[in-house]
């Protein structure tokens, strides 16, 4: 299955980033196999509209799980209405939020974790 994971950097070593929609990368990894590819941010910069933009990002490289530190309630309900799973609270390196999904200690949100533009002022 595939899962995306925002990552502070292009490894699965690097740290989850705490933002999804202005995340520096995504990492979309096979959880069989642990392949993965790393993905730039193109919206890390923008002005608005980045966590829907991302969202639909994530959802055309056909990933079923998102593995994050915050969602925005736009983010959130592109992601749920694309039938993409969220998990937020998610910190420490990529290659363990996976491992930590794969054994289930991971549990999906049922609602965004943040207000909207909370990655704006690089939080």
């Amino acid at each position: 299955m595939k899962i995306c994971v925002t990552a502070q950097g292009k490894t699965l070593d690097a740290n989850v980033d705490p933002r999804f929609g202005r995340c520096q990368c995504f990492i979309i990894a096979d959880t069989d196999t642990m392949q993965f590819e790393a993905i730039d941010n193109p919206n890390i910069s923008s002005t608005g509209g980045a966590g829907i933009v991302s969202g639909q990002l994530i959802f055309s490289k056909a990933a079923k799980v998102v593995l994050t530190g915050n969602v925005g309630p736009n983010a959130f309900q592109t992601l749920n209405a694309a039938g993409i799973e969220v998990i937020v609270g998610v910190s420490g390196a990529v290659k363990d939020a996976i491992e930590k999904y794969k054994k289930g200690e991971l549990k999906p949100t049922q609602n965004p974790s943040v207000d909207k533009k909370f990655g704006m002022g690089g939080n």
